[in-house]
């Protein structure tokens, strides 16, 4: 008996699968919606946090390397239109993930934020299982399954932003 092939067939495990990738949904955008609010109380926003942690990192990294490179001549000089991206961005991802609103493109733009993460030096085991599942948003129609995406698809049909 081919195991997998009953697994794949069964209407019962593809609805427990989908369950259990919409609560990854939903807990990604809560690490999402949680950075932004933490960003916004702290004040990051119209102070030079950022900046400060990005200087305070550039000094633990080796010099020439890609991240002090990125931070030095990228993150640093534009630390605080960064921290709006970030913090909006935040928002953004964690209202369409939880709406079910575009999760492809969120998708996306989680995997180049968590990407920038990376590249400015705040590489960490939590990273790669969260660009894993960003590739999954990406690649998994889960705005079909459960949010706004199945009906302003249908509206709209030809739009890549509800597929």
């Amino acid at each position: 008996m081919d195991y997998n092939r009953v697994a794949m067939n069964n209407p019962l495990f593809r609805k427990i699968g989908i369950i259990l990738f919409l609560l990854g949904r939903y807990l990604f955008a809560a690490f999402f919606l949680y950075g932004f609010w933490h960003k916004l109380v702290k004040g990051w926003l119209w102070s030079d946090l950022m900046q400060g942690f990005f200087i305070k990192r550039l000094a633990e990294l080796p010099a020439n390397s890609f991240q002090a490179n990125y931070l030095a001549h990228f993150a640093i000089p534009l630390a605080l239109p960064i921290a709006w991206i970030v913090t909006i961005g935040e928002l953004i991802i964690g209202l369409g993930l939880v709406f079910g609103l575009a999760v492809r493109v969120n998708g996306a733009f989680a995997l180049f934020m968590v990407l920038n993460f990376a590249a400015g030096g705040y590489f960490n085991l939590s990273l790669p299982p969260f660009m894993a599942f960003a590739v999954l948003l990406i690649v998994l129609p889960s705005g079909q399954w459960l949010g706004l995406d199945k009906k302003l698809h249908l509206k709209y049909p030809d739009a890549i932003w509800f597929r």
